[in-house]
């Protein structure tokens, strides 16, 4: 990848304090990038502990917020923007749809419209989720991009219709340079979403607490490294930024090798030398059910190595160490 395209290159990251966006904004930085981000003023973040905040410009405010938006836009001339502002717990989704639907529909259009006409902006590329795709059986999978959506739980719903808005400003109506992604379960350093499995074990680990589980752990699901993600994300406003023709385009990202939710536990607990409380854990998942969750998801990344070469790099099993040891140094500090 040509590390001196992002030299002075103008960036904006919605979402910049996220777990993604920290980890982007951190290897756009590195390579000379000029970041900016829209915040909510969350500060237990990535892009606090580890003092990336100092090397970009920050503006705090809502994305839903037109006036806000628009000033940001006019002010500055961003080449390239990643949309990856959105509220993400499922959980939350749940209890209130409004706020999610809020944040992740509306926030999108808001956003997208006031980049219409701007002559500056040449690549976008807004986050979606495998979540997109709603339920499919297992004999379906991996999720490929041209599946259509069957999303019905509300926080999937919210990325189906940003999706939908998405390719909408990408038409020959609007020609936003667009590409969407889908990616599977994203994990690593920065993951603050504790309710989020992986943080929630490890969390569990190191506090010496009771890990809860929400079902009974024969979920699939497929899990992606960060660095793998960022690198798709550079990757892919590269080629967008160089080709135009790739406006509209969907792009998954995973692994190709989906793991019950008891398979994860049992190899991050194996790592702690827990056997003992693994086999406790399982006991707790006896007929237990989860509600408002797919049951099987695992994406498949066959268009994003057709097109590029891409596959990921990391597997799960080499990677526990060094995120489990970016947990102890970072609930350490708290």
């Amino acid at each position: 990848m040509d590390k001196n395209f992002w030299k002075n290159k103008k960036i904006l990251i919605t979402g910049i304090d996220g777990f993604v966006g920290s980890n982007l904004a951190k290897k756009l930085i590195q390579n000379g990038a000029n970041v900016s981000g829209i915040i909510q003023k969350n500060k237990k973040s990535l892009l606090y502990f580890e003092g990336i905040y100092k090397k970009c410009k920050l503006y705090i405010g809502d994305i839903n917020d037109n006036k806000f938006i628009k000033k940001i836009i006019k002010k500055n001339k961003f080449q390239i923007l990643f949309h990856l502002a959105a509220q993400v717990e499922v959980g939350v989704a749940n209890k209130d749809p409004f706020k999610t639907w809020e944040s992740n529909i509306r926030g999108t259009y808001v956003l997208l419209n006031n980049f219409v006409n701007n002559k500056y902006i040449k690549s976008i590329i807004v986050a979606s989720s495998d979540k997109s795709y709603g339920e499919y059986s297992k004999k379906f999978l991996p999720y490929k991009e041209t599946y259509l959506s069957r999303a019905i739980y509300p926080y999937d719903v919210s990325k189906a219709c940003a999706d939908m808005i998405s390719r909408s400003y990408a038409s020959d109506l609007f020609r936003l340079p667009i590409i969407i992604t889908r990616f599977a379960n994203i994990y690593g350093p920065g993951q603050l979403n504790f309710s989020a499995l992986i943080p929630d074990l490890i969390n569990s680990i190191i506090k010496n607490k009771k890990f809860l589980p929400r079902g009974n752990g024969k979920d699939l699901r497929d899990y992606v490294y960060i660095d793998d993600i960022v690198e798709v994300y550079l990757l892919l406003s590269i080629k967008l930024y160089k080709n135009k023709k790739l406006s509209g385009e969907i792009f998954n990202a995973g692994m190709n090798k989906p793991m019950r939710v008891r398979e994860v536990v049992k190899k991050i607990y194996c790592y702690a030398n827990k056997e003992k409380e693994y086999l406790e854990i399982l006991r707790r998942m006896k007929n237990k059910k989860t509600k408002g969750e797919l049951n099987y998801q695992s994406m498949d990344f066959t268009k994003l190595n057709r097109y590029f070469g891409w596959k990921p790099k990391n597997k799960f099993e080499n990677t526990i160490e060094n995120v489990f040891k970016w947990y102890q140094k970072y609930l350490s500090s708290i």
